[in-house]
C-alpha cells in the first residue's frame, strides 16, 4: 500500500527538528526507519515523535522500528504520529489501533498564504535561544533577561511583552518559502486578552516582508478558532498514539 502524500508543512517540521538538534533543546536527530521518521531527543521529551510514512499496513513494523531506536537512544516515553486525510477533529482515525501505544491528541495540520494583511506590534520582540528553551517550558523568563534573536538563528523565539510581563510566545522556523510556526502559547491567566493573535499577526507580517509565500502549523481544538480567523485552513491532521507505561 502506498502511503498517504505527505501534509502541508510536514517538510518543514522535519527540518525544523533537526534544526532544534544544535540549540538548547538537543542533542537530538531525525532518523529515517523503516516506515517513519522518528525524531530522538534524549534530554527534551516534547520532541520524541515518530511520523508514520507508510501506509496504514506497516503501522506495527514502525512501531516496532522506533521502539527499538528510542530505547537504545534512553527515551522511555515517545509517540508516533499518523497522518490522515482528515481535516477536522471529528470523524474516524485512519488506523483503529496501533501495537503497544496508547491513542492521545489530534492535531490539525493548517496553513496559509502569505499577504500584506496584518502589521507588527510593538510588543512582539524576538528572544535568544537561552529564552526560548525556558518559555517552552511554561518557565517565567524576566524581560531583562530575553535577549535578542541572533540573525542567523534556524530557529526564531518571539515574546510578547505586556506591562512587563512575557504574555504569549512561540517559535518558527523558516524553510524554502515557508514559514513554520510552533509551539504557540500563552499562560492561563493572559488568556482571551487578544495577545496570541497579536502575537501571529507580526509573525506573520514578518514573514511576508522576508519574501515567505506560505504559513504553516499545527492546532489543537483550543487554537483552531483563532487560525481560521487568520486565514489559516486545514489540510489534514495527525492522530497521535503515545507509549504506555510498562510497555516496550
Amino acid at each position: 500500500m502506498r502511503s498517504l502524500t505527505a501534509l502541508v508543512g510536514q517538510t518543514t517540521m522535519f527540518s525544523c527538528w533537526r534544526a532544534l538538534a544544535g540549540t538548547a533543546f538537543g542533542p537530538g536527530r531525525l532518523v529515517d526507519v523503516p516506515h517513519a521518521s522518528a525524531a530522538v531527543f534524549p534530554t527534551s521529551a516534547y520532541f520524541n515523535n515518530a511520523v508514520l510514512t507508510g501506509g496504514s499496513d506497516s503501522v506495527a513494523g514502525a512501531v516496532a522500528a522506533a521502539g527499538e531506536l528510542y530505547a537504545e537512544a534512553g527515551v522511555a516515553s515517545w509517540a508516533l504520529w499518523v497522518p490522515s486525510e482528515v481535516s477536522s477533529f471529528g470523524g474516524p482515525d485512519r488506523v483503529c489501533a496501533v501495537p503497544s501505544l496508547v491513542r492521545d491528541v489530534t492535531t490539525l495540520v493548517m496553513s496559509r498564504s502569505l499577504t500584506d494583511e496584518f502589521a507588527r506590534d510593538p510588543r512582539v520582540r524576538t528572544v535568544s535561544g537561552a529564552a526560548l528553551s525556558q518559555l517552552a517550558l511554561d518557565e517565567d523568563v524576566p524581560v531583562r533577561e530575553l535577549g535578542p534573536a541572533a540573525a542567523d538563528d534556524a530557529i526564531t523565539g518571539w515574546a510578547l511583552v505586556d506591562d512587563g510581563q512575557v504574555v504569549t510566545s512561540a517559535y518558527t522556523h523558516r524553510h524554502g518559502d515557508d514559514l513554520g510556526i510552533y509551539a504557540v502559547g500563552t499562560p492561563s491567566q493572559w488568556r482571551r486578552r487578544g495577545y496570541a493573535a497579536a502575537l501571529m499577526r507580526t509573525v506573520l507580517a514578518d514573514a511576508y516582508a522576508a519574501g515567505l509565500r506560505t504559513a504553516s502549523l499545527q492546532s489543537t481544538p483550543m487554537g483552531e478558532p483563532l487560525y481560521r480567523r487568520l486565514g489559516y485552513r486545514a489540510s489534514g491532521r495527525y492522530e497521535e498514539w503515545v507509549s504506555a507505561p510498562g510497555t516496550s
